[in-house]
């Protein structure tokens, strides 16, 4: 474990090529259509009739579709952590269960490897640069890996190295990752997913370009420099090039260790991350839209918040602020008919869900306006009201027919809005939420 808190595992060379990525793939299908043929027989032997996505679902090939995908880094590894993130409401929980796995598998490179990514970055005398270049990342994802070093001036960096062939192989990765979800078919074949799988194509490229991170990185050290309660790494563009990023290394514990301070400082934490988020949204104008608890980091002798990786960060339209600002201001004015309206308007609900299941649909929304209702503070802790909606959202899920995917924008900043809301909910937060929302938000028009 490093002191950042990721899993870095052993070091495995990443396959770069084409050909040796396809054939990464071509060994995961073979050996998960190996564990089917010989789970099918032996299930039809025993006078059962398995369907496909019970066999596809097996311990075995989730061990193969993890271990598979964490090897290959890159578009395979982090399209999976994308979907991996609350995904009990969407997806069967053995597929989540696969998923959620990926995001503390990531491998690092050997030394060999970084060496060469390294001279083919910097040249071959690139250790002059630096006093000192700890040769062991301090963290490894599915991009990238992070080295720290000090330069000759004696500043401390946070170095984030590129996987070789990761940017030239994202279109090939989620369109082979999209032939597994096919094959395992999980998604009926009236869902296009094609919308999602080209957006999810351009973020991916968008966060594997370093020099574009760099950017975002300075953008919101510039937006939030008047806010102390946040700190921003300063990239440093001498040392950056298209495959490195390289910036202050900040010191910082795991977010998750607030969940040992007292009520109030994890009250503290959870709403300043919150109101970053509806900043983001409604103010901002842009997005840090990926919400790993490893992007945050704490220090508890100054209470600070660092915030780190906006390789994810990217502009949201008007259109979709001013849909999740009609969504929240029918909510919070408590119409049950119109925030149903609201939800269909601005893209969360498809209109023949809620055609076929109005009683179900009224249920949901019931559910979610009664807990706002209950007072002015949210306790994040308290998800028992969560227990009806999934138990509502199971028996809708189940008539395919009804099926609706939302647009992929909205999809990535509601994975941010769901991932802030799990993390105040890990760190037991009780925030004041009524009027924390209607202030940002403003008066919604009759």
């Amino acid at each position: 474990m490093s002191d950042n808190g990721f899993e870095t595992g052993p070091g495995r060379r990443v396959p770069r090529g084409r050909l040796a990525r396809l054939g990464g793939f071509a060994r995961l299908t073979a050996g998960v259509a190996a564990n089917v043929a010989r789970d099918g027989v032996k299930k039809i032997a025993a006078g059962e009739r398995p369907a496909l996505s019970d066999l596809m679902l097996t311990p075995a090939n989730a061990e193969k579709l993890t271990a598979q995908l964490a090897n290959l880094r890159g578009a395979a590894m982090k399209l999976g952590q994308m979907l991996s993130l609350d995904s009990g409401d969407l997806l069967p929980p053995e597929l989540g269960a696969i998923l959620a796995r990926l995001r503390d598998r990531a491998q690092h490179m050997p030394p060999a490897q970084l060496d060469q990514r390294l001279k083919a970055e910097w040249g071959p005398d690139w250790r002059r640069r630096f006093r000192r270049f700890e040769a062991s990342p301090i963290a490894a994802a599915s991009i990238g890996q992070v080295h720290r070093a000090e330069t000759h001036d004696g500043r401390m960096l946070a170095i984030k190295v590129q996987y070789p062939g990761v940017a030239d192989s994202i279109d090939a990765d989620v369109d082979n990752v999209a032939t597994l979800l096919r094959l395992s078919r999980l998604l009926p074949d009236s869902i296009d997913i094609g919308p999602l799988l080209e957006d999810a194509k351009t973020q991916l490229h968008e966060e594997a370009d370093y020099r574009r991170e760099a950017q975002m990185l300075t953008l919101y050290g510039d937006t939030l420099a008047d806010r102390p309660e946040f700190i921003v790494p300063r990239g440093d563009p001498a040392l950056t090039t298209d495959h490195i990023l390289a910036m202050d290394f900040v010191a910082g514990r795991p977010i998750e260790s607030v969940e040992t301070a007292s009520q109030d400082e994890r009250n503290r934490v959870a709403a300043l991350l919150i109101d970053l988020v509806l900043d983001e949204l409604f103010r901002f104008g842009v997005m840090q839209t990926d919400p790993n608890f490893a992007n945050y980091r704490y220090q508890p002798e100054t209470g600070r918040i660092v915030l780190l990786d906006f390789g994810a960060a990217r502009r949201i339209s008007p259109e979709l602020v001013a849909g999740y600002r009609l969504l929240l201001g029918t909510a919070l004015s408590g119409d049950r008919t119109a925030t149903e309206q609201a939800a269909v308007d601005s893209g969360f609900m498809g209109q023949r869900a809620r055609e076929r299941h109005p009683a179900l649909i009224a249920s949901m929304v019931d559910a979610i306006l009664t807990e706002l209702e209950r007072g002015p503070e949210f306790d994040f802790a308290d998800r028992a009201f969560l227990q009806s909606i999934r138990r509502d959202v199971g028996d809708i899920a189940a008539d395919r027919s009804s099926w609706h995917l939302p647009r992929s924008e909205l999809l990535f900043v509601q994975r941010k809005v769901s991932g802030t809301a799990l993390l105040a909910a890990r760190l037991r937060a009780v925030i004041e939420m009524r009027a924390r929302v209607g202030n940002v938000i403003g008066p919604i028009a009759a």
